[in-house]
């Protein structure tokens, strides 16, 4: 089975990315990709494979599975029946170790978090430990920004001091990048780039050497997000960012010098990610600050 290479979308301002699913079944290619993944499974079971290991999962269990090693939680055969009402849910965290929190893995303080996640490809946390994870797992989600790197770290401290506990479920290898990895990441690159003015899906897709209907299919495929839900994310992060830094000295600058056409798209597209207007965010963030 081809292993796919899947791109998470973390955005330039991130250490670490949280992600929920709330989904009819689970992603159902095999896969790899840079970042390592601690995932809490709250609803669904099915099949975890990892490298060339299989392992039962259901609603509870929290697995690590480590950077670009191929896996696929392959969910039950009732959750693909059409009159099903049944749906999964998870809650992941995404760092890669290699990235901008290396430099935290290389003090001497955490040499030991650093050797328990080098030497195990893919654990899963004993069950009368899976509860007090996944609620630190749920910490992170609803942390502040400024403080979820900080309930981020403690939660590797917690994994540390179980670790005679933790199951291994299959042992480690090393995958060197294949062209598939090299052109999404590529795309990715180019956008985080390019962002900041309007792009067309026609560019992109030539950028990436195929036809719009063809980008599109493999764009989805490897984020899971389409181009244009992928690119607003990444624009509304980023201005979320700038404005919280007064790196932009008011909204309006926000608007033009982040691709959006005019004011009133990037209202729209604002209050979809966040849930709220800008003035609303802000004035929310600035009230949690002053605490």
């Amino acid at each position: 089975m081809k292993v796919l290479q899947f791109a998470v979308p973390v955005a330039a301002t991130q250490t670490i990315m949280v992600q929920e699913d709330l989904m009819p079944h689970f992603y159902p290619h095999l896969h790899k990709h840079e970042e390592a993944q601690l995932i809490w499974i709250k609803k669904g079971t099915g099949t975890l494979l990892i490298n060339n290991d299989m392992h039962l999962f259901k609603g509870g269990d929290v697995f690590f599975i480590g950077a670009n090693q191929p896996h696929l939680f392959k969910s039950d055969s009732a959750y693909f029946k059409e009159d099903t009402s049944l749906k999964i849910e998870a809650l992941s965290v995404f760092f890669d170790p290699e990235g901008k929190i290396s430099g935290v893995f290389n003090l001497p303080e955490m040499q030991m978090v650093k050797q328990l996640l080098s030497e195990k490809a893919a654990f899963k946390v004993s069950e009368k430990h899976q509860d007090n994870i996944a609620g630190q797992i749920l910490g992170i989600k609803n942390a502040e920004p400024r403080y979820a790197v900080v309930k981020f770290l403690e939660l590797l401290l917690g994994l540390l001091a179980i670790s005679a506990e933790l199951e291994s479920l299959t042992v480690i290898q090393h995958y060197a990048a294949d062209a598939d990895a090299l052109r999404i990441n590529s795309v990715l690159h180019f956008l985080m780039k390019n962002y900041e003015r309007q792009l067309s899906l026609s560019e992109v897709a030539a950028y990436a050497s195929m036809t719009p209907q063809a980008f599109c299919r493999y764009f989805k495929k490897h984020t899971r997000q389409t181009f244009t839900t992928y690119v607003n994310n990444l624009r509304i992060n980023e201005v979320c960012s700038k404005l919280i830094r007064g790196e932009y000295p008011n909204i309006s600058t926000a608007v033009y010098e982040s691709g959006f056409a005019n004011v009133t798209s990037f209202n729209r597209v604002f209050k979809q990610i966040k849930g709220k207007n800008p003035k609303s965010y802000l004035k929310q963030y600035y009230a949690n600050v002053s605490l």
